[in-house]
């Protein structure tokens, strides 16, 4: 016989189990998040190499590592800059940056959103990540930078 205490014990563990999967999600994202900033730490810090397909996808999510990569060999083909001209994750092609502030939030199941303020060069500067899962991974969907006061995303400059 099914009591009203068994259901409340019922609902209290499956939003323990809710709160502990979120907490784990959070954990694992701002690890991966953490481990992307913790390379431009410093005078020589040398960043996050994205130079081969491997790179790519390492950190961004396959349609976007796939519309990086295009542009690359196509730029290639043509003698031209690629779309994607200097570093995404620190929106610049040269960094001196002692310290980051790294808030990662959760926005639905599988997704967050890690937003990573910082100093560059004496200049104020914050980029937001939207962040997939994909499989057991966190991986990068797009990234958003402010320039002359409006937002600008690493998609977007691939839509052009």
């Amino acid at each position: 016989m099914i009591t009203k205490r068994t259901i409340i014990l019922g609902a209290a563990s499956a939003a323990f189990a809710a709160l502990a999967a979120t907490a784990r999600a959070d954990a694992a994202a701002s690890a991966f998040v953490r481990g992307i900033y913790g390379a431009y730490k410093g005078k020589s810090a040398k960043g996050v190499g994205l130079d081969g397909d491997a790179a790519l996808r390492r950190y961004f999510e396959p349609s976007l590592a796939a519309l990086i990569s295009k542009d690359r060999k196509q730029a290639a083909r043509r003698h031209e800059a690629p779309k994607l001209d200097g570093d995404p994750f620190v929106d610049a092609q040269d960094w001196d940056i002692s310290d980051f502030d790294i808030a990662v939030n959760d926005t639905a199941a599988g997704k967050a959103t890690a937003t990573v303020k910082f100093i560059n060069q004496g200049e104020a500067a914050t980029v937001v990540l939207d962040l997939v899962m994909v499989k057991d991974d966190w991986r990068i969907y797009d990234i958003t930078w402010m320039h002359d006061g409006k937002p600008e995303t690493l998609r977007g400059q691939f839509a052009r």
